[in-house]
């Protein structure tokens, strides 16, 4: 059985994710962070939402099934696989054509945190002007160099997520002799190069990166222990959702639509192991579960 972190109630209470302009995100419980691609490719829900007024529409109605938090997307990173193509690779302004307009009218809606998930300075910066609160990067600075900066110089928090390769060939042939050592050296790396940066630790997230260059073994180990990770002293985010390798373990690699059994399953665990985020696209389910669970283990 996954034991309960070892903070104490007053500890997980005061523990924060500061944001711009002096709001902060409380992690006195695990946060949900629904899921929206602006994207014609994206290995779920591509094309769905890939109009402003469909991207509005579905944010609200993630805020309303409780979603604390927004993480809008304007490129695919879909690996290649026997299933589909692997995502094409977009050019900056067609990122921000994607995504700009999308906050700037989420922003008018509502105060919902909101995350962009992009890897370019410039982009970040346009998002952060338009609205948006948080980076999230999937190769965790690695992708331009101007991206610390920009983090440091705006005082956003920032995802820093665990990729082995690029989404075009992560998911060839990747192997680890320990996995969860070697994704926790990355991390400590990734953190003294947002402390040279300038980038406060305290608003610094870790992703290990479920499904980016791992084997199915690999994102069990990760899933069962999570806990190594909060040691890093940042919050953990964990992105499961609909991925392939509940496909493996379901036989559905042929269709995410049957994943959802599965993608709940994987984010009670990763709460259960202490993950203080979860990135979703089906956030209702995810919020019922993470209460029904979370009331059971108050009486244990």
């Amino acid at each position: 059985m996954a034991q309960k972190p070892t903070l104490t109630k007053t500890e997980e209470i005061k523990r924060v994710i500061p944001l711009a302009g002096g709001r902060k995100l409380p992690l006195s419980r695990p946060l949900v962070m629904g899921v929206l691609n602006v994207t014609p490719d994206s290995f779920y829900d591509g094309g769905r939402y890939n109009s402003v007024s469909a991207g509005v529409h579905q944010a609200l109605r993630m805020q309303e099934e409780g979603a604390d938090l927004i993480d809008i997307g304007g490129e695919s990173s879909r690996p290649a696989g026997i299933y589909s193509e692997g995502a094409t690779p977009v050019d900056e302004e067609e990122e921000k054509r994607r995504v700009i307009p999308v906050i700037e009218a989420i922003r008018r809606e509502t105060d919902v945190c909101l995350s962009v998930d992009t890897y370019r300075a410039g982009v970040a910066e346009a998002a952060l002007d338009a609205g948006a609160d948080i980076v999230n990067d999937i190769t965790a600075l690695r992708g331009d160099e101007r991206l610390g900066d920009v983090v440091a110089a705006r005082g956003v928090p920032i995802v820093l997520m665990h990729m082995k390769g690029r989404p075009q060939n992560m998911q060839l042939n990747p192997s680890y002799s320990d996995c969860v050592g070697e994704i926790l050296d990355f991390f400590a790396e990734r953190l003294t190069c947002c402390d040279v940066r300038g980038i406060e630790r305290r608003q610094v997230i870790v992703d290990p990166g479920i499904g980016f260059g791992k084997r199915l073994s690999d994102n069990l180990e990760i899933l069962s222990r999570l806990g190594r990770f909060r040691e890093l002293g940042c919050p953990v985010l964990i992105g499961a959702s609909r991925k392939s390798y509940l496909g493996q373990l379901s036989d559905t690699m042929s269709d995410p639509e049957k994943r959802l059994s599965g993608s709940i399953a994987s984010a009670v665990m990763a709460m259960l192991h202490g993950a203080d985020i979860l990135r979703v696209h089906d956030v209702e389910p995810t919020v019922q579960a993470i209460k029904v669970v979370r009331a059971i283990r108050e009486v244990v």
